[in-house]
């Protein structure tokens, strides 16, 4: 049984790379969807957040999670305020389904911040994905951000030395989907004896 956190900065290619590992018999866990689970509308998540942010991160009553990105990532206070709601919530989940591992099952955490949140040593292996900069900034531009939303999110990350400095695998993902799942099965031949 091995708990693998899987981090890297935005448009770096995490999500692909998470498929990847699904694909090949990981149990894959996003931490950016328990964070979303975590702020549904019902939860108290929800609730704390409005109190803190108002009105104006609605839209339809939900929460505009664009909205409510492009204030935390102009404001370090307002983001450290909605990780104290988030983290504690998302936190139980992932220990939650690390507790339900068995055998020499691997699960792969894919967690975008995990430099940031000093996490690395909850971990047996962090792996992280890495591309040049201007391959992450198409890569952001072709799901519709902004190049000013572009430039918070990679501000307020960690950066690539900071990310390699905790890894025990670095992917360089600037090239083909192809490529990517080579890298990919090589890693998961290593981590996986009984894959081979």
């Amino acid at each position: 049984m091995q708990v693998i956190a899987l981090t890297g900065g935005s448009g770096s290619g995490k999500s692909l790379t998470a498929a990847y590992f699904a694909h090949l018999g990981a149990l894959v866990i996003d931490a950016d969807q328990l964070a979303r689970a975590a702020i549904e509308r019902g939860s108290t998540g929800f609730d704390e957040v409005v109190a803190v942010f108002g009105d104006s991160i609605l839209s339809n009553g939900d929460i505009n999670r664009r909205a409510l990105g492009e204030l935390v990532f102009k404001d370090p206070a307002l983001k450290t305020k909605l990780e104290r709601i988030i983290h504690p919530w998302v936190r139980k989940e992932f220990e939650s389904a690390r507790a339900a591992l068995t055998g020499d099952q691997l699960l792969i955490y894919e967690i975008p911040l995990l430099y940031e949140t000093a996490g690395a040593d909850r971990f047996d292996v962090v792996i992280t994905v890495e591309a040049t900069m201007d391959i992450r900034i198409a890569r952001l531009r072709a799901k519709g951000l902004h190049i000013s939303e572009i430039e918070a999110r990679i501000a307020a990350q960690a950066t690539r030395e900071q990310r390699v400095s905790i890894a025990d695998y670095v992917i360089e993902n600037s090239g083909t989907e192809d490529e990517l799942l080579r890298k990919v099965e090589n890693i998961w031949d290593g981590l996986n004896p009984s894959s081979n």
